[in-house]
């Protein structure tokens, strides 16, 4: 019987139909599991009296979906391997964060989008993660790796709104209050401009989860270029949907912006990047490319990439300078993944 593919609400039901005990029984042990990491059904009270069900539930609880195989670290930033029940890897990164600790997480075994500045594309796509298995990342973070969690990030592996249905169920699981308690306004999902995902998106129960697009280019030549999913999703499409994206008053989209040397830096890029921003509630994080062996592309100089942010804030662009971290171990944004699995 698996739990990290549901809420409370769902795994009461669950244990409801499977042993015929009501949420009295259910909800502790749903508790303790997602608190603590752990099951043991016999230290809590409604199942002290009745060691046939404690046996029933301790051999049948499923709260695996994977070990996790390999772990790095460079300079706070910590990255951790899980090998899947089918042995393929997945790879995610404890990001240290000012009074608090982002997570970001994988949604697919490689990915089909093809960036040619991510090395997670080359490998292509091999499969969906699960609910339980993309939950399972940050209960491993949790309580085998010991750090607490607060801020979700869906920046890993994959194209999240690729494997929508999967991410929205990990999303309402991670956000129960009675579970692991990560509040929405903490959870953020990248994608690279999948606008009927994105209307989609809009649209899931409660508050609207942050919305983060990597854009990368001020033109659809040279997005095109870039990224595939632009020959079908055009920036003017991918605008709309943008346009349309529900935000409280505080809230904003989070544009990120990959600068490569001699692809998108130039100041004719940053003025036709500012206009097409102009009219969106937007933040962009300007990161400077982090080199992968065989792409052929290059990161920009110090001084491009300060032109670059300069040129943004002058157009009264909210710009925030993403700095590399975890470079080292290759944990930086789109060195995720290797070579096919």
């Amino acid at each position: 019987m698996k739990i990290l593919d549901k809420t409370h609400a769902q795994f009461a039901e669950t244990f409801q139909r499977r042993y015929d005990k009501g949420i009295h029984y259910s909800s502790p042990l749903y508790r303790q599991v997602m608190k603590t990491g752990k099951p043991a059904p016999e230290k809590l009270s409604p199942f002290f009296h009745l060691p046939e069900l404690v046996r029933q539930v301790t051999s049948e609880l499923n709260i695996s979906t994977g070990r996790m195989s390999k772990r790095e670290a460079d300079g706070g930033v910590v990255k951790f391997v899980t090998q899947l029940t089918d042995d393929m890897n997945v790879e995610s990164v404890v990001i240290p964060m000012y009074r608090r600790y982002t997570l970001c997480v994988s949604s697919q075994v490689g990915c089909r989008m093809g960036c040619r500045f991510c090395r997670t594309g080359r490998m292509g796509l091999i499969r969906n993660l699960t609910a339980a298995e993309i939950v399972g990342q940050v209960f491993t973070a949790r309580h085998q790796l010991g750090f607490d969690i607060r801020n979700v990030v869906f920046m890993g592996m994959g194209e999240p709104l690729d494997n929508l249905k999967n991410v929205i169920q990990a999303i309402h699981v991670l956000e129960d209050q009675r579970g692991l308690d990560i509040a929405r306004r903490y959870i953020t999902v990248s994608t690279a401009g999948l606008a009927e995902k994105i209307d989609r998106l809009a649209r899931i129960e409660g508050n609207p989860v942050n919305l983060a697009v990597s854009l990368n280019a001020p033109d659809d030549e040279i997005r095109s270029w870039l990224m595939p999913i632009n020959r079908s999703v055009p920036m003017a499409d991918l605008k709309k949907s943008l346009k349309n994206y529900p935000l409280s008053k505080r809230s904003s989209i989070f544009i990120e912006y990959v600068l490569i040397q001699g692809v998108n830096d130039r100041f004719e890029h940053a003025q036709r990047l500012g206009q097409y921003l102009a009219p969106l509630k937007v933040k962009l994080n300007l990161i400077s490319y982090n080199p992968a062996y065989g792409s052929g592309l290059h990161p920009p100089s110090e001084k491009s990439y300060e032109q670059f942010h300069n040129w943004l804030t002058k157009q009264k662009i909210f710009v925030r300078r993403r700095n590399e971290k975890g470079g080292r171990i290759m944990a930086a944004c789109g060195q995720l993944g290797g070579k096919r699995q």
